[in-house]
């Protein structure tokens, strides 16, 4: 069982980490759910997107942020990220001596309770590329029909804090999903953390007969379950905090977390992408050294 440095079960930390700042949604709803809990994030600002980039290099990104957590004994870790939850979960998985939680497989696993139809995906273009969501949708359901779309725009434009009325948004959303808008699955998965901060206007342009799945709360579900199961939980009932690492840029990080967390965060602190490139080869790190990193963990 994970402990803090203290020795006591629970109050060890959630460690969650993303490309950016995307993952602070589900955050909010771990927060929301758990409010007891105490969350280290980071976030990957310095290398942000990580959907346009190769699932090697996806890979080893992810397993260079979980092993820098792992530095705080987590007692569980959330890939808060969609692109590296299709590349690299496996790996982590393997990798960590504690639960890990990603975003596909309990988002996959709540849609197919939402709807007997087909069920949209809008991602990342890696993402999409790994076929992750339809190998988690098939593996409960392997009838059911799924459609994918890639936009790879949608992080770099909410990243910029554009609104969702802004007429360059509402131009690239429709153009993105004009096949999902004529196809008309009954389900919508916003396959990125970062597309529920879009959510209204992707609704509007879907329609009210297409419900849209935010992996945010199907997330927090999971891991209160887990937590639970393992005895985890901690047992306060408020009083949470949430302790933020950004790869780069602590003032714009600092300036932007309201509009994606829900709360503002007033002290982030700085960590190098080498400082983290380190973290993951140590010796002393099991599993974690470079070699297996190029191999991708397994």
């Amino acid at each position: 069982m994970a402990k803090d440095r203290s020795g006591n079960i629970g109050e060890a930390p959630i460690g969650v980490f993303d490309s950016g700042l995307g993952g602070l949604t589900v955050v909010r709803r771990l927060a929301a759910v758990m409010p007891g809990e105490t969350i280290v994030y980071l976030g990957d600002t310095a290398r942000v997107p990580y959907g346009i980039r190769s699932l090697a290099t996806v890979r080893q990104y992810a397993l260079e942020d979980a092993a820098f957590l792992m530095r705080f004994f987590p007692k569980l870790i959330v890939v808060a990220c969609n692109t590296a939850s299709a590349a690299a979960v496996e790996a982590i998985e393997s990798f960590c001596p504690v639960e890990v939680v990603d975003v596909i497989r309990p988002s996959a696993a709540y849609a197919l309770t939402r709807t007997d139809g087909a069920i949209g995906v809008i991602a990342t273009e890696a993402t999409v590329a790994s076929g992750a969501y339809e190998r988690a949708i098939h593996a409960i359901d392997p009838r059911r029909e799924v459609i994918s779309k890639a936009c790879p725009l949608l992080v770099p434009i909410v990243e910029e804090g554009r609104e969702q009325d802004d007429p360059i948004v509402l131009y690239v959303l429709g153009d993105y999903l004009r096949e999902l808008q004529r196809r008309r699955p009954a389900v919508l998965i916003l396959g990125c953390t970062h597309y529920p901060l879009l959510a209204g206007a992707i609704g509007k342009l879907m329609g009210p007969q297409v419900q849209l799945v935010e992996s945010g709360e199907s997330v927090a579900m999971e891991v209160q379950r887990r937590l639970r199961a393992a005895g985890l939980k901690n047992r306060r009932a408020e009083g949470g905090s949430l302790r933020c690492f950004t790869t780069d840029n602590v003032e714009r990080f600092a300036r932007l977390s309201e509009r994606f967390g829900g709360r503002k965060v007033d002290n982030v602190e700085l960590v190098g992408t080498d400082e983290l490139r380190c973290e993951v080869a140590k010796p002393d790190r099991p599993g974690l050294g470079a070699s297996t990193v190029e191999s991708g963990g397994r």
